[in-house]
Formats: structure tokens, C-alpha cells, sequence
């Protein structure tokens, strides 16, 4: 029996709430979340190889299995629980029989949770393909990027449309042969792209590894039945000319963008990183593009340093409440140095540009007239008292407690990189200890996922109820993959603040 089209059924009736009458709007990082695109680990992250493993943008070859049953199992579950309780609630014992061989949580599988609120990319893949003219061109656009045989490009047509979706992410048929790699990132919904207030602005990944991802994401942005009444409303950068012509050093020419590096903070105001994966020009472009449909008032780029350590700037910072952020102590004013260091050692080491973190500010009414910040914090603290009118005192958490080692250890294992399901409420990861430590100092409660769950599902409390909580989610194999639960979610839909 085939899936329900996702059309036909649950997504007739719009998403309303006291707040938000849009089933596709996003003005914060924090605001009740109510709708967002992830995607269930597939058995492509089975197939990354040690040797492809960095190619490929993974740190280290992860265990599916472990990650499917143990880790990632505990994210689906919370996330039904706070967004579509009904989808989950009642049922545990049933999806966790062995018996049932995990079909809740497959995609091509008509058991497949469904859920009009928490929607998987994969799904919507597999809706789009079901028409023959959609199922053409992305055959031929993936077999072109792929330098498929026509032998390929055939068998690939006579697939279904599930069953070419799951190639398409996986890089194998239902028999095991590999076709063309996996996309293991396909995980990272976060990168595709990102909601804007009631617009949607696509990545354009640096990397090669995440070329068929970009393709795949374009299809369902302008052709699945969901954002119809949003193409007006999707921006995608353009190439800069000529920039194929410029050599090695002009790489900063090419546009790239990955949705890790763009927070929105406010109606009014965004933050654009610059980092390893984005481009200052795709920056330049941005701003331009984003104060012409007045998207934004305001835009900070925050250029961090080109390091794999960091990536994109949500694994520096992330928003936890109005008033409280989670960083990375190295970017600021009261940065902590090597315990062994003294102070010349300090001053030669503090004056490494490389290492250095820059914040300009542009204003779409002065644009000539940036405004600069020296550090981190003060941005932040910018933000809370002069967009979110907040008067609370402004609180930092420090990854690692602000403590060497250990800052550098858990930012390295997503510390920072923290998805909040509303103010105050966010999941992180379990092996940070340093960082738990820190949130239990500024008066968070701290609760595993199981023990979450368990509550939930026995009615001893309600996901409304909970505040100011870090939700700690089992993390042995899914950090190996270097992104947290910020990087495994795409937010189409959150209250506003």
C-alpha cells in the first residue's frame, strides 16, 4: 500500500495557533516550536568508510544500528511528544517491539509516523517523484552530477517513486549495489536551508559532499504542494560572475551558504556567519537580497575562523532564552588561556588574526555606517536588551564550564549547538559534562530524554509545563558525525516571542 500523499491529507488544514497563523513563519531561535524538517538516519550513514569519512564531512564512521535504536530514536520521540503528541502518545510499547523491525520510523514503510508537524525530508522526496516530469528532470540532474552511465540513468526511472527517493539519499537499490555515494549529511536539515519570517533561503553548500542535497532540496522548495503559495517567497544567491575564472586565492568570490551560519534573531534582525562553509560573498549577497525584500532591518555577520573546529557559528553560540546564550569561552572577553602560559606568551598568542572572531553590524536605513563589536558577548547582549527588550540580567553558559580541556572537548562535541523547543527548553547532548555542570549552575534542571519520556507517556507532566530545562539525548555515535540537535533540524514553523 502506498503513503498517503501528504497533500490529500494532513496538510489541508493549515497549522493555526494564538500566535502564528502561517503554517510556514520563523522570527526567532527560540519561539515555541510547532513545525520543522528533519530527516531519520538512513543506511547511507552506514556506508561512509574510513577513508571517505572526511570527504564526506564525517569525523569518524558511526554505527547505525546504535544510532537508529539508542540515539536518535530519543529525538523523534521528544520532538512527537512536544509538537504532535497524538502521533505518539499511548503507543510506545507498540513502536519499540522488535517485532515491528523500527517500520515507525521509515519513511518508505506505511507505518511511518506521518507527522503534519515534525516532517521528514525523505517523504517528501518520494511525494514530489510520484509526478513522471519532476521524476525526469531529478533523475537526470542527479545522474549528471553524479556522472552516471545511461545504463544507470534508466534503471533509476523504472524505480518507484519510494524506492528512488531512498537511491537518491542512500546511494544503493533495495538490493544492496551502490550506485554513487551516500549523502550521510542529508541529517543536517539545518544546512538546507532556513526559514526567514515567511521566506525560505536556500543553501549553496561549499562542499562537494552536499551537492546532491542542495539539488534535492531545490525539487521540494519549488515543486512539492506544501510551499506552493511560498515561490515568490524562496531566495536562492547567485553564482558571482566569472568567479570560475578567478584563482585559488579568490575563493572568497564563491558564493556558498549553509543554514548553520544564519540565526534569526527578530523580525528585524539576522545574524550571517562567515566561516569554513560560507562565503563573504554569499554574506554581501545576502544582505543585499534580504534588505530589498525587507526581510530584516538589521543583519550581523560574525566571521569566525576558517576552522573545521567550528564550522558554522551555531557551533560556536546558540540561544537558549531571551536573556541566556550557550558559546565557546575562546570568543570571549574573558577568554581562558592554557594554564602553562604566561604573559608574553599570551600577548604574542592573542594577536594571531587567524584566530580572531570580527562582528560588523549593518543597519538597512545607514548602510554606510556599520556598527562593530568586539567580542562575542557584547553582540549578544545587544540582542537581548535592544531587540528582545528583555531586562533580565543577560546570563552566559560556557561550553565546558569556561574550563581547559574541557571547553574545547564538549564544543567539539556540539556543547553549543543546541535546538531549543521553546524558550528556556533545549536538547543537548549527554557527554558534555562540563557544560551540563554549567547549565545546572545558572538554575536549569537537567532531565535524560528516557526519563522525559517516560513522564510524558505516564502523564506525571506536560510539555507545556516544562521550563528551563536542558533535555540531555544519548550522544556515543550521533557526535561523531560533528553536529547537534541545532544542525538536525530545519524550522518551518515557531510562535513569535
Amino acid at each position: 500500500m502506498p503513503p498517503v500523499p501528504l497533500t490529500q491529507t494532513v496538510f489541508n488544514c493549515v497549522f493555526m495557533s494564538k500566535n502564528n497563523p502561517h503554517k510556514l513563519y520563523v522570527s526567532s531561535e527560540i519561539g515555541t516550536l510547532r513545525r520543522l524538517l528533519v530527516h531519520s538516519p538512513d543506511s547511507g550513514l552506514g556506508k561512509v568508510v574510513p577513508s571517505k569519512a572526511q570527504d564526506w564531512l564525517f569525523e569518524d564512521i558511526v554505527h547505525l544500528d546504535t544510532i537508529r535504536r539508542k540515539e536518535y530514536d530519543f529525538y523523534t520521540k521528544i520532538l512527537l511528544y512536544f509538537l504532535d503528541p497524538k502521533k505518539i502518545k499511548g503507543k510506545l510499547k507498540e513502536i519499540d517491539d522488535e517485532k515491528n523491525d523500527r517500520c515507525f520510523y521509515k519513511p518508505d514503510d506505511e507505518q511511518f509516523f506521518r507527522s503534519e508537524n515534525v516532517i521528514e525530508l525523505q517523504w517528501l522526496l518520494a511525494e514530489i517523484l510520484n509526478d513522471h516530469e519532476i521524476k525526469l528532470k531529478l533523475v537526470a540532474s542527479v545522474c549528471a552530477i553524479e556522472n552516471c552511465s545511461y545504463d544507470t540513468q534508466k534503471k533509476l526511472l523504472g524505480l518507484s517513486a519510494v524506492g528512488l527517493s531512498k537511491t537518491f539519499i542512500t546511494g544503493s537499490l533495495d538490493n544492496g549495489k551502490m550506485l554513487f555515494a551516500p549523502i550521510p549529511n542529508f541529517i543536517f536539515t539545518r544546512d538546507i536551508g532556513i526559514v526567514i519570517n515567511d521566506h525560505v533561503l536556500l543553501n549553496k553548500p561549499a562542499k562537494k559532499a552536499r551537492t546532491r542535497e542542495a539539488l534535492i532540496a531545490k525539487y521540494i522548495f519549488f515543486t512539492h504542494p506544501f510551499f506552493k503559495e511560498y515561490q515568490d517567497n524562496i531566495i536562492e544567491l547567485s553564482d558571482t560572475t566569472y568567479h570560475f575564472l578567478l584563482p585559488k586565492e579568490g575563493d572568497e568570490r564563491k558564493v556558498t551558504l549553509e543554514g548553520g551560519d544564519v540565526m534569526v534573531i527578530s523580525r528585524d534582525h539576522l545574524l550571517i556567519g562567515v566561516s569554513e562553509r560560507t562565503s563573504m560573498e554569499a554574506a554581501h549577497q545576502a544582505i543585499n537580497v534580504l534588505f530589498e525584500k525587507n526581510l530584516a532591518k538589521k543583519i550581523s555577520i560574525v566571521k569566525i575562523p576558517k576552522k573545521r573546529d567550528y564550522m558554522h557559528i551555531d557551533t560556536v553560540f546558540t540561544q537558549v532564552k531571551k536573556n541566556v546564550w550557550v558559546m565557546l569561552g575562546h570568543f570571549s572577553k574573558k577568554a581562558i588561556k592554557h594554564e602553562d602560559a604566561d604573559p608574553v606568551q599570551r600577548i604574542l598568542e592573542g594577536g594571531k588574526k587567524e584566530d580572531k572572531l570580527k562582528i560588523i553590524q549593518f543597519k538597512k536605513k545607514d548602510i554606510e555606517n556599520p556598527k562593530t563589536f568586539d567580542n562575542l558577548e557584547d553582540l549578544l547582549v545587544d540582542i537581548s536588551e535592544n531587540d528582545l527588550n528583555c531586562n533580565e540580567k543577560v546570563k552566559f553558559i560556557y561550553s565546558g564550564n569556561n574550563e581547559f580541556p574541557f571547553d574545547a572537548r564538549e564544543q567539539w562535541t556540539d556543547s553549543c549547538n543546541l535546538l531549543a523547543l521553546k524558550e528556556g527548553v533545549v536538547l543537548g547532548y549527554d557527554r558534555n559534562d562540563k557544560t551540563v555542570e554549567a547549565f545546572k549552575e545558572k538554575g536549569f534542571e537537567i532531565i535524560k530524554a528516557a526519563a522525559l519520556i517516560d513522564q510524558l507517556e505516564k502523564g506525571k507532566t506536560k510539555a507545556e509545563d516544562i521550563k528551563d530545562t536542558l533535555i540531555l539525548m544519548p550522544s556515543a555515535e550521533l557526535s561523531r558525525a560533528r553536529g547537534g540537535f541545532h544542525c538536525m533540524s530545519m524550522p518551518l514553523l515557531r510562535d513569535e516571542i
